[in-house]
């Protein structure tokens, strides 16, 4: 059975930059597709970026667009959130979710009710 765990969190200025790694356990995920999402204090788990499990497709929240980089190596078993010009509003615990998608090469999915794998999160703390 496939388990994930991430690193990388940390304290950071705004503007900074952070790179977050979700290393997997127990199985191959060369045909899951990945996620990652985040949760403040208070505030419900949601979407940051997700790709699919060639890495053909990738999807990204509105805020984050621009700035955030979603990657993986298969051959490593790792995924990869690279988060620049960090903000305040970006502080929350991020986690990494994974779904085995054999399908399609291209498939990804946005939303926590598709995901079947979690890691256990990784503190990311912004300050202005």
């Amino acid at each position: 059975q496939v388990q994930l765990a991430e690193s990388g969190g940390g304290l950071v200025q705004a503007g900074d930059s952070l790179t977050l790694s979700c290393a997997a356990s127990g199985g191959t995920i060369s045909q899951y597709a990945m996620g990652w999402f985040r949760q403040a204090p208070g505030k419900e788990r949601e979407f940051v970026t997700a790709i699919s499990w060639s890495g053909s497709g990738t999807n990204y929240a509105d805020s984050v667009a621009g700035r955030f980089t979603i990657s993986r190596d298969n051959t490593k078993n790792t995924v990869y959130l690279q988060m620049n010009s960090l903000k305040p509003e970006g502080t929350a615990v991020y986690y990494c979710a994974g779904r085995a998608f054999p399908l399609s090469a291209h498939v990804y999915f946005i939303t926590v009710k598709d995901y079947r794998t979690w890691g256990q999160g990784t503190q990311v703390t912004v300050f202005s």
